[in-house]
């Protein structure tokens, strides 16, 4: 290895210790490839990547139209409603609330993509019903952040769009390959908690009632039933499209844009619904979107350029040519263990399958699964982390140690990443 390769890697090491410090994400990534093309010689190739990163249509389009729709679901409140009407028929089922209250928020994790938004949402509704039923605040919180890996199957998060254009296939198409591998991983987390929760006799705690500051959040509260189907519209429609019906097949724009537009008539006939104030909530999401989550796909693409300028990648492609075992552990444990340790799936992924995904027909593999099974994994290891946002949430709500939610979260996940790594690839 030449010297610059032996500089990528000590950069790649402090790249990784800056982000288990949590220091700003796109910054480190932005800041450590930029770096590694000045000492290549070649800063325009940052630069480059820089300016792609921004434009790409297809990206921009998924990602920020998603992210528009989750703003006003949660500020008309449809997301609220949604949650409301599926809690209310598990009510007073015991331990078994620990299993349904998963499956319920991996559900409407497809339809709410943000983990910590999804968690925020479910997890003021069904924490405190499973606290009433007497189980535990780290089983309860538990419970809802194991649901929240459900955004595997949602055309909104970032890494279906970013995987399925690499591979050059359709983003419905894209999630139909993964969605068996999803499922099972949902699967895994519903049965593996219930498991944990037993042995430690999460079920046996006392009957408790909701915090003052659940209970002023939940009374003003009026659900509607029409308003709850609205953040499942644009998946349906998706979906519908796709599978039965060709003649409505769009793309996720405007999947997400149709629903927009239906929920804003819903909301207006109901609750007289500010248009004015809709249409800002709207184009405020969009622009976190792209600030948020195209913000760490453009840092990352210069991280990976970085890296590819100092002959670190080709190096790293030359090795996984003669074992495909190397490339499955680490497109495996790399982002697991990087999510868990940092607390976030997306960074560890996101340079992992922009510098290595592409190159997976080299080394006999196909870039869809490859790429799938990188953030499966890392989505996983920032489920059983104690760091993670949506972790802090849901362990807020219950009153709960995060270390405690993640002990519990720890074995299903870790499970769940080795069948990936056996079976998907």
């Amino acid at each position: 290895m030449s010297l610059l390769e032996w500089l990528a890697i000590a950069v790649t090491i402090l790249t990784v210790y800056a982000l288990i410090k949590r220091l700003e994400t796109r910054l480190v990534l932005f800041t450590a490839g930029f770096v590694l093309c000045l000492v290549s010689m070649d800063p325009m190739s940052a630069l480059n990547s820089f300016a792609k990163s921004m434009t790409n249509n297809s990206l921009v389009m998924a990602i920020c139209s998603s992210m528009g729709f989750a703003f006003i679901a949660n500020y008309t409140e449809c997301d609220r409603s949604l949650v409301h009407y599926l809690a209310a028929p598990i009510r007073g089922l015991g331990v078994f609330l620990i299993p349904i209250c998963t499956a319920v928020t991996f559900f409407i994790n497809i339809a709410i993509p943000s983990a910590a938004g999804c968690a925020a949402a479910v997890g003021s509704t069904l924490i405190p019903v499973m606290l009433r039923a007497g189980i535990k605040p780290a089983a309860a919180a538990a419970a809802v952040m194991g649901g929240t890996i459900g955004s595997y199957l949602s055309p909104g998060t970032s890494h279906n769009p970013f995987v399925a254009e690499m591979a050059g296939i359709d983003v419905m198409d894209f999630i139909s390959y993964h969605a068996v591998w999803s499922l099972l991983c949902g699967a895994i987390l519903v049965v593996g908690l219930l498991i944990v929760c037993m042995v430690l006799g999460d079920h046996k705690g006392e009957k408790v009632e909701a915090t003052d500051e659940v209970k002023k959040e939940e009374k003003p509260f009026k659900p509607n039933a029409l308003k709850a189907i609205m953040p499942l519209v644009p998946i349906t429609i998706l979906v519908v499209g796709n599978v039965w019906l060709p003649v409505i097949k769009m793309g996720v724009a405007q999947a997400m844009v149709l629903g927009a537009v239906i929920t804003l008539l819903l909301s207006f006939a109901v609750d007289r619904t500010d248009p004015q104030e809709f249409s800002k909530r709207f184009f405020n999401g969009m622009g976190k979107g792209y600030a948020d989550v195209m913000g760490i796909i453009i840092a990352a693409g210069v991280f990976a350029a970085g890296l590819r300028a100092t002959g670190l990648i080709d190096t790293f492609v030359d090795v996984l040519k003669h074992s495909n075992d190397i490339a499955r552990w680490g497109g495996s444990l790399g982002p697991w263990i990087m999510g868990t340790i940092t607390g976030s799936g997306d960074a560890a992924t996101m340079a992992f399958n922009e510098a290595v995904t592409p190159h997976a027909p080299e080394f006999g593999m196909e870039i869809k699964s490859l790429g799938a099974l990188a953030f499966l994994t890392g989505a996983l290891g920032r489920t059983m982390s104690p760091i993670a946002g949506a972790m802090v949430v849901v362990s807020g709500i219950a009153m709960a140690n995060p270390m405690d939610v993640a002990k519990r979260t720890a074995l299903p996940c870790t499970v769940a990443v080795f069948m990936l790594a056996l079976f998907m690839v």
